[in-house]
């Protein structure tokens, strides 16, 4: 089992690395080169600029039983349609039960872009939010063993 990382805009990544030290983990962060990351832990992949790259390679380095970390509905539902478990930067898990209406929802959120108004106000992250991740990334990883 490992972690892969939609690395780009994660800001849990030190977290993620921290829990994955602790659990002899290996760690896949997936960045475009629009950005720079280094890590001694993690191994970093980096890919083209262009859409959908990163969500392409976070899914074919994805085992059944591994833990996506992305905030990408759609890259949340190819890991779970493979048999690995997805997780938010908010700690929120990815299920089959929950996947249908996080779809829905990004599918009105695009509908609405389209008609020119804003869908989303992201606030501005708080150290609970990373608590809150951290929590949710050892329940879902004592849930796997």
């Amino acid at each position: 089992m490992k972690i892969i990382v939609d690395a780009d805009a994660c800001p849990v990544k030190d977290e993620i690395e921290s829990f994955a030290k602790a659990n002899s983990m290996e760690v896949i962060m997936v960045i475009d080169t629009s950005h720079i990351l280094t890590s001694d832990y993690s191994k970093i992949i980096v890919v083209d600029k262009g859409k959908d790259n990163v969500d392409m390679v976070v899914i074919n380095n994805t085992c059944k039983g591994d833990i996506v970390v992305t905030q990408d509905f759609g890259v949340a539902c190819l890991a779970l349609g493979k048999g690995a478990h997805a997780i938010n930067q908010n700690g929120l898990i990815f299920t089959d039960k929950n996947m249908d209406k996080f779809l829905f929802e990004r599918h009105l959120s695009k509908q609405a872009r389209k008609m020119g108004k804003k869908t989303t106000h992201v606030k501005k992250r708080t150290k609970i939010d990373d608590k809150k991740f951290e929590k949710s990334l050892q329940l879902l990883s004592k849930h796997i063993k």
